[in-house]
């Protein structure tokens, strides 16, 4: 009895691994190459100058690719703003929120490097790094990058919910993504994502205002969800239930599941009182 337990559970450890390790590779992967087309955008090239809207199309098409190849394996957060906002909405745990967000910083990093290594040392200058623009002051960038990602976050959570809708979310997050880089880019260079300011800025170490991004987008990112999961589209998970999925010992769709039958039962109940 005992080997045959083993065995179970081994196999168990297993699939879970494997489910886990596909979910990271698609976090590192889809952050990575946001970050190295995204920010590859921005690169101020001698022959041809960037425009407002060539970097904000870029970044369109670069968020929905990595959402796209990435929604159905990891959820295509692709961002640590996305996922605290998850991990806020008890729809991640703690110990899985924490793998994705170190999954985002190494693959933004990577993406960063090889396109400083593509890059002719004339043009990457500081490879994009987030900096404030425009006299702004830090207050004034922090409240910019906190309502761009506010709209950002409730964009994703609006495109994700499958209450809502059924359909691949990459295109309406892209969108969403342009619209923050036509406004965002004059005050900060736009963020709304810590792993792309921080990818450019381990690459060559410019770090001044680097606090800015994230606590604006973190800030605007615990907003959305409590707007989101709390106001617009509350669910009935309880106190208990979102404690259990923080820690890891429920999953989140074990909950979801739950909750259909429980309103059927719920109906049945009452339909029995009201035929009684």
């Amino acid at each position: 009895m005992e080997p045959r337990l083993c065995c179970r559970a081994f196999l168990l450890a297993g699939r879970l691994w494997t489910a886990i390790s596909k979910a990271l590779f698609a976090e590192f992967l889809a952050t990575g190459l946001y970050v190295f087309f995204g920010v590859g955008s921005v690169l101020p090239w001698p022959v041809a100058l960037p425009s407002v809207l060539q970097i904000a199309i870029t970044f369109n098409l670069a968020t929905a690719t990595a959402v796209q190849i990435s929604w159905k394996t990891s959820g295509a957060h692709a961002n640590p703003a996305v996922t605290l906002a998850y991990l806020v909405g008890s729809h991640i745990s703690l110990p899985r929120a924490m793998a994705y967000i170190a999954a985002q910083l190494a693959g933004a990093t990577v993406g960063a490097a090889l396109l400083y290594g593509v890059t002719p040392g004339g043009v990457r200058e500081t490879l994009g790094v987030n900096v404030v623009h425009n006299s702004t002051s830090t207050g004034q960038a922090v409240a910019v990058e906190l309502i761009l990602t506010l709209q950002l976050v409730l964009c994703v959570f609006a495109s994700m919910d499958s209450r809502q809708t059924l359909g691949s979310p990459a295109a309406m997050i892209g969108i969403s993504v342009a619209l923050g880089h036509l406004i965002g880019i004059y005050f900060t260079g736009c963020s709304m994502n810590p792993a792309r300011s921080f990818g450019p800025a381990v690459i060559v170490g410019k770090f001044a205002v680097h606090w800015i991004f994230w606590v604006g987008p973190l800030t605007g990112a615990v907003l959305a969800s409590l707007i989101y999961n709390f106001i617009l589209f509350p669910d009935t998970k309880t106190v208990a239930q979102r404690l259990a999925i923080l820690v890891g010992t429920t999953k989140v769709e074990e909950v979801v599941d739950a909750e259909p039958q429980k309103k059927e039962s719920q109906t049945n109940s009452e339909d029995t009182e009201v035929s009684v």
